[in-house]
């Protein structure tokens, strides 16, 4: 039993060890370097990344966008955020992973 919660607990830790170095180590703030009010770091076949620039468009919402497969300077950053899947958006310092619009306009208020 002993050997089997170790081997759970490492699975577990190799598994969230991005999320684990970002809590002692925290990515640094891409946005600051850009004036636009989010940063997108996606690729042109994720339609989740098609329905993120759609929101920013129907919003109004200014952003910086890094295709991750053609920017070796936007795959750096998307790495050192964690990478794991795209869109990754960073608004207002925040980092958020996927698409999901309520949060993405929240941040946004919160200017």
């Amino acid at each position: 039993m002993k050997k089997f919660l170790i081997v759970v607990l490492a699975i577990i830790v190799v598994n969230e060890w991005r999320d684990i170095r970002n809590v002692f180590s925290p990515p640094p703030d891409f946005s600051s370097a850009h004036e636009e009010t989010a940063v997108l770091y996606s690729t042109q076949w994720c339609p989740f990344c098609k329905k993120t620039r759609e929101l920013f468009d129907e919003k109004g919402i200014s952003y910086f966008e890094y295709d991750i497969e053609k920017s070796e300077e936007g795959n750096a950053q998307y790495q050192r955020l964690g990478g794991g899947g795209v869109p990754i958006i960073l608004i207002n310092g925040e980092v958020l992973k996927g698409f999901n619009r309520s949060t993405i306009l929240a941040l946004v208020t919160q200017e």
